[in-house]
């Protein structure tokens, strides 16, 4: 499945082909992902929704057809044996720099929620976890709530929870903006 916005084009990794591509990008930019974790656990992370056959995303410059961002997500948790697959677990999201900005931000965003939206999974909730930051708390504020924070070797870890209804609703009151 592959759905444009206005300069990028989003795709679900659902060839073996792409499934390697999004592994071989997030790895060339692992010093960048800065997770707080070993890399044994970040590598679980990363290859996760690749190997437990669920959603691994890749988004695509449109103009260059270069790969700038990945999301991975499971679903299910491991405390459930993956059987309550209406919580979604984002393992993983990343865009490379010269494209961190808020409209690419959104259109992913976008691109997800819409996705979700229409499974069969009946997803009702979205988790994930960031470093406990100032800034990442303002910003993933607006999406979700902060649940948890965890102390790791590595940092804190904060864990946010959120609705696809509430993802979709801040989706939404921007598909009006002139520049999608």
């Amino acid at each position: 499945m592959e759905i444009g916005v206005m300069g990028y084009y989003f795709s679900i990794c659902s060839m073996e082909r792409y499934q390697e591509k999004f592994i071989e990008f997030l790895l060339e930019h692992y010093g960048q992902l800065q997770l707080p974790y070993s890399f044994p656990l970040s590598l679980s992370f990363i290859a996760s929704p690749v190997l437990m056959n669920k959603e691994a995303i890749l988004c695509f410059d449109e103009e260059n057809e270069d790969i700038v961002g990945a999301v991975g997500l499971i679903f299910g948790t491991g405390e459930n044996q993956y059987q309550d697959t209406h919580i979604v677990q984002i393992q993983i999201a990343y865009i490379v720099k010269e494209h961190r900005r808020t409209r690419m931000f959104l259109e992913g965003l976008q691109f997800v929620t819409q996705y979700l939206a229409h499974l069969d999974e009946g997803v009702s909730e979205l988790r994930f976890w960031a470093p406990a930051d100032g800034t990442l708390r303002n910003l993933f504020g607006k999406l979700a709530e902060r649940t948890a924070s965890h102390e790791t070797a590595f940092g804190t870890l904060d864990e946010y929870r959120g609705t696809l209804a509430d993802w979709q609703d801040y989706a939404a009151k921007f598909r009006h903006l002139e520049y999608f």
